[in-house]
């Protein structure tokens, strides 16, 4: 849990970082004049949660499979 604060930290670090400069290409002035660029934002952040979830799950699945060996090894 130590290391998603940090992980998280680092993250938003970055985006204050890349937030904060002042030219814009022109592929950024036409996505934040058109609007478009919250739907990019927001594809991008289910993406990256759709991965965490998905390595959250994988790792309480791996502590249950590393428990079940550990029990069987212990009774042997």
């Amino acid at each position: 849990m130590k290391n998603f604060k940090y992980l998280v930290f680092a993250f938003l670090m970055l985006v204050t970082e890349s937030a904060s400069a002042e030219q814009l290409s022109v592929l950024e002035e036409t996505f934040f004049a058109s609007g478009k660029i919250y739907v990019v934002v927001t594809v991008c952040m289910v993406i990256l949660i759709g991965i965490f979830m998905y390595l959250f799950r994988t790792e309480r699945k791996l502590k249950e499979l590393e428990k079940e060996v550990y029990e069987k090894n212990k009774e042997s």
